[in-house]
């Protein structure tokens, strides 16, 4: 098992801690002792996964699970840059890629073999133009797919792209499938580790590993305190992330539970809208840029599982600056800025968004604290998550709270940060119109081979980094709590539930 182990002691939040366990004690009494399946490994997520077809889907749980379903041409390592998946390949030349497809995981899961004729199948399908692929626009400098023999096939783009390899992680389906119309979505057909048993209703979804044949149920429980409860009464075997601290550390007070977290990369940031007159100032965005303290949100409300962040890559992405200069906790230096702004000496009054997740909530209290001891009086304004996020991609804010989930290729930066991306055309909520970003931002995308891509993304962030359109917050961790007797299972740094390859369960003692 990797990552960090421990067993945290309660500390100061102690007394609402054993009102919380208080709570469970009395849930797990009414409920009583489960009679779970003796083989079935129970997986609890917090959302379960919209689609099982990897051309459609964009939420992380059918992300996450199609992984498990499917193989892909391409991953990504350590340092997230581009590597072997089921293909090698080598660039022919500025718009020609040449694929070459490997031995292993070449198998569906109907008993056909994956060829080159099943990936160009799998891509020509999503970028027919009424496929409704939300990945097509990330896709379209495909100009054309060649299959050269079952192990070879050409890819032919449009314009030249250096990160195009990167691009290629959809789930590759069998182009016979594909022609009769298969209904991947409810039924996949892959040739990855795991294949589909039932999806028998809402919130339960059955897999096996295809190796030994084990199976996993994902099971769908939205309250973070029931999921918990679930998993003490053995109705649940393993819980990843959306959890709160407090129940964190209750469980790993639980001698027959393991509790392991792991530096993520999921950047939380505050977003800020760049047209209205008072976000819109470099020095207001300064101000509130170094009236947080981030630290210290960490160490209290986070529990110390998260790590402060700079840029929205991690540190270790390959494309990732090393010397970005950290926004530091000075709320003298923040105070001086908004009085220069602001000289009359009122509080400047700004209104910030959020979801009503209740650990959004209290971290938005604190920083509403934090920056009203800087002369910024917060207003925070709370929506359940459809309406909230639709007032987000509407630009309807001054402040609101988001986080990038499994960033890995840098084209990110055209999606949130190019006057051509404000929405609708991509993720430039806030309205950032800079020309000098515009040309870093399209000459690091020509740059003819990674090294010099490196180099020109990273002046993308300084400049990023000097003009705030987003306010750094943190890289949350990835948090894993499962019970003793499940083994094997290891934590991604991306959240990936790849783990579930070697986990296995050890035999327990009876109730």
């Amino acid at each position: 098992m990797s990552g960090i182990t421990t067993k945290r002691r309660w500390g100061s939040g102690g007394a609402s801690l054993l009102r919380l366990w208080v709570l469970l004690s009395v849930i797990l009494l009414i409920s009583g002792c489960s009679q779970p399946q003796p083989d079935d490994i129970r997986f609890g997520l917090a959302q379960g996964p919209v689609t099982l077809d990897p051309r459609f889907a964009t939420d992380a749980a059918s992300a996450r699970i199609n992984r498990l379903l499917y193989r892909q041409l391409v991953e990504f390592g350590p340092d997230f840059s581009p590597v072997a998946g089921i293909a090698q390949w080598q660039q022919l030349d500025a718009r020609r890629y040449r694929f070459e497809l490997n031995e292993a995981g070449r198998l569906f899961s109907d008993g056909s073999r994956l060829t080159a004729a099943d990936v160009a199948a799998t891509y020509n399908s999503l970028l027919q133009v009424d496929s409704g692929s939300p990945h097509r626009g990330g896709l379209d400098m495909i100009r054309e797919i060649e299959v050269i023999d079952e192990n070879h096939l050409d890819f032919y783009l449009s314009r030249n792209d250096p990160l195009f390899p990167g691009r290629l992680t959809i789930g590759i389906l069998p182009a016979a499938a594909i022609a009769a119309a298969q209904p991947f979505n409810q039924s996949p057909i892959g040739s990855g580790p795991f294949e589909f048993s039932a999806w028998p209703e809402p919130g339960v979804l059955q897999i096996k590993r295809r190796a030994d044949g084990q199976t996993f149920s994902f099971i769908t429980v939205q309250d973070p305190t029931v999921r918990v409860v679930k998993l003490l009464n053995r109705e649940l075997d393993l819980l990843q992330n959306d959890l709160p601290p407090e129940l964190v550390d209750m469980l790993d007070a639980r001698a027959e539970i393991d509790v392991v977290d792991k530096p993520g990369s999921n950047f939380s940031y505050l977003g800020l809208s760049l047209a209205d007159p008072l976000t819109g100032n470099l020095k207001l965005r300064r101000a509130i840029a170094h009236g947080i303290d981030r630290q210290t949100i960490i160490d209290y409300l986070w529990h110390g599982r998260a790590r402060p962040a700079e840029g929205l890559l991690p540190p270790r992405h390959w494309a990732s600056p090393k010397n970005l200069p950290a926004y530091d906790y000075d709320p003298e230096l923040a105070r001086q800025l908004v009085a220069e702004i602001n000289p009359g000496g009122k509080p400047l009054e700004l209104s910030y968004k959020l979801s009503n997740v209740p650990l959004r909530l209290r971290i938005a209290a604190v920083i509403q604290q934090q920056l009203g001891a800087i002369g910024i009086d917060l207003k925070l304004q709370t929506y359940e998550w459809g309406t909230f996020y639709g007032d987000i991609k509407a630009g309807r804010f001054q402040l609101f709270s988001l986080a990038w989930v499994g960033v890995k290729n840098p084209d990110i930066f055209r999606y949130v940060f190019h006057s051509d991306s404000i929405p609708p055309a991509g993720a430039n909520r806030g309205r950032l119109r800079d020309a000098r970003l515009d040309a870093l931002i399209e000459s690091a995308e020509q740059a003819p081979d990674l090294a010099s891509q490196a180099n020109g993304f990273q002046a993308v962030q300084r400049r990023a980094h000097d003009l705030l359109p987003y306010i750094p917050l943190w890289y949350e961790h990835h948090v894993v709590a499962m019970r003793q007797e499940i083994a094997g299972y290891t934590l991604a740094a991306d959240g990936n539930y790849d783990g579930l390859e070697q986990t296995v369960r050890r035999n327990r003692d009876a109730d």
